[in-house]
């Protein structure tokens, strides 16, 4: 059973790595952003988040479930069997970040995007000192301490 758990910075190229697995084994895909917030800005107690969390691994016996949440990767740890780890580097995420195309499941239009991406670009302009859960730090120390199956790829294509 393939239940695959992706984590890293913004820009990293989580969302498309989990669509390649969706387009080539059909996997069922969980953005942990959609479970993350209630509205813009607006956090989503961490219980109700996990509670969701725990609904979709519950529901699908194969799954890809990616974010840079670390809370919430910590908590889909017992339930993956594969752990990969996007850290190109921050100058990479900004690039991707600025290519990035509309995504119409996060934003209402291209404009609503576009109109974040200041923030968005200082945001992952912090990654390797941020001390919370988005950070470097906690994402290192998620996948240095996994001891289950698992890959760091510092560039698009195979793991490093």
């Amino acid at each position: 059973m393939s239940r695959i758990l992706i984590l890293g910075n913004s820009g990293s190229g989580k969302t498309t790595m989990a669509r390649e697995l969706v387009a080539t084994y059909g996997l069922p895909h969980l953005d942990l952003d959609a479970i993350a917030w209630d509205d813009p800005g607006v956090r989503r107690p961490l219980e109700e988040s996990v509670a969701e969390l725990d609904t979709f691994t519950d529901f699908h016996d194969r799954w890809v479930i990616e974010g840079s949440y670390g809370t919430l990767v910590r908590a889909a740890l017992p339930h993956c069997t594969e752990l990969r780890f996007l850290n190109p580097g921050t100058e990479t995420c900004l690039a991707y970040a600025r290519a990035r195309p509309w995504e119409p499941e996060k934003y209402a239009t291209a404009e609503a995007q576009d109109d974040g991406l200041a923030f968005l670009l200082e945001w992952i302009g912090r990654y390797d000192t941020r001390d919370d859960e988005y950070g470097l730090a906690e994402h290192r120390a998620i996948f240095d301490g996994f001891d289950g199956p698992k890959a760091e790829y510092d560039a698009p294509g195979p793991p490093a």
